[in-house]
């Protein structure tokens, strides 16, 4: 089961405009790993606190 956080971002992602492919290049992560973590397969330690914060500097246009 995804934790609610992944819901949360999924949903700022849309009401942003920011693809998934956009996120994983900011976090450095492949496509499919992202995935995974965000439908709950994988459970890397901080994983919140850095794609929260990639979420934030794309959106900033950093």
């Amino acid at each position: 089961m995804p934790a609610q956080w992944t819901g949360e971002l999924i949903g700022e992602m849309h009401l942003k405009g920011i693809t998934a492919k956009q996120l994983a290049a900011k976090v450095g992560w492949h496509e499919k790993y992202l995935s995974a973590v965000m439908n709950g397969h994988k459970e890397p330690k901080g994983a919140e606190k850095k794609l929260r914060a990639a979420l934030e500097r794309l959106v900033k246009g950093d």
